[in-house]
């Protein structure tokens, strides 16, 4: 009995010592959101295991575990304080600092944030005000093998092979944080641009459809460059000439698309940019085409076609 009541005593004083981590006097719908994703990263990261990661990667992990709760998280700054990164992020509106052990193993908890007191109504809902122009400019920035890179990519391919006669359309695969595999991919992807551009998105939705559910489980340049080239012959591209690009140029297109993201305020995989502003857009192909259909001083007949408005479905970690 005396056991079963010490056993209970350091239960309690657990149970006070957690709830003391939670302190926080004004609680608020984003308050309590925030307190919900500081536990489900916990726990996300307590059953993964990561080698030493680098300051991007640490930033990247947290936008991409945010998102699996359902949350549109900015990273807003990255510091190293030791044993540990210290990341500074924003949610619909709110700041506040997460640190992250550099072995990607832990997440600590949140820091409180103030209260937003200009509205009740989530940043999120508030649409992004994109400049109109005659040939909108659509810039989705997103790393290779990201899951919700590719959740992304595959919408996007719909709304850029309906409306690309009059809008400029470009993927910007700009880090390459889960190996070679990705960083042979990213190449992949820059060249097709490069080389042969009006047959990109067609290899994107054969990417998303076919390469990636099969290549990000094997993870290995042998099953991307295999399964890539099976792509690009279906739909009509020179994969030998886009494989010599891949050794020529792909280093310097890499380099060249990390700049851009980073010039640009690039800090998570999807970042979508139309016409110079990020853009909030819901993941569907619908929300995608309408953000964009709105960018149109005169918006093209194409914009009256109504496409998927569910979201794919993303798994995985970045």
């Amino acid at each position: 009995m005396v056991k079963k009541k010490e056993r209970a005593g350091v239960k309690e004083s657990e149970d006070i010592k957690s709830k003391k981590k939670f302190n926080i006097s004004k609680l608020n719908y984003w308050m309590v959101a925030t307190i919900v994703l500081a536990v489900l990263l916990v726990v996300i990261v307590s059953v993964n295991s990561f080698s030493t990661i680098s300051e991007k990667v640490a930033a990247q992990k947290i936008v991409d575990l945010a998102a699996i709760s359902g949350f549109n998280l900015t990273v807003l700054g990255v510091q190293d304080k030791g044993d540990i990164y210290q990341v500074n992020y924003s949610i619909e509106g709110q700041e506040g600092i997460i640190d992250i052990s550099k072995d990607g193993k832990y997440v600590g908890q949140m820091n409180e944030y103030p209260k937003n007191d200009e509205s009740d109504v989530p940043a999120a809902e508030v649409p992004t005000e994109v400049p109109k122009s005659d040939k909108p400019k659509i810039e989705l920035y997103v790393w290779g093998y990201c899951p919700y890179g590719v959740q992304a990519q595959g919408p996007m391919a719909q709304v850029a092979q309906l409306l690309k006669a009059g809008a400029d359309f470009e993927i910007v695969p700009y880090y390459d944080g889960h190996g070679a595999y990705e960083t042979q991919q990213n190449r992949i992807q820059l060249c097709i641009q490069k080389l042969a551009k009006d047959k990109y998105w067609s290899y994107a939705a054969k990417f998303v459809s076919d390469v990636y559910p099969l290549c990000s489980a094997q993870r290995t340049e042998d099953c991307d460059k295999t399964e890539s080239i099976k792509a690009m012959k279906a739909v009509g591209i020179d994969s030998a000439k886009i494989m010599s690009c891949v050794s020529s140029d792909g280093a310097s297109l890499s380099t060249a698309a990390s700049a851009k993201a980073q010039q640009n305020g690039v800090s998570g995989s999807p970042t979508v940019i139309i016409n110079g502003v990020i853009s909030n857009a819901a993941r569907s192909a619908e929300a995608y085409k309408t953000a964009v259909c709105n960018a149109f001083n005169n918006a093209p007949s194409a914009c009256s076609s109504t496409l998927d408005s569910s979201a794919a479905a993303a798994a995985g970690n970045c």
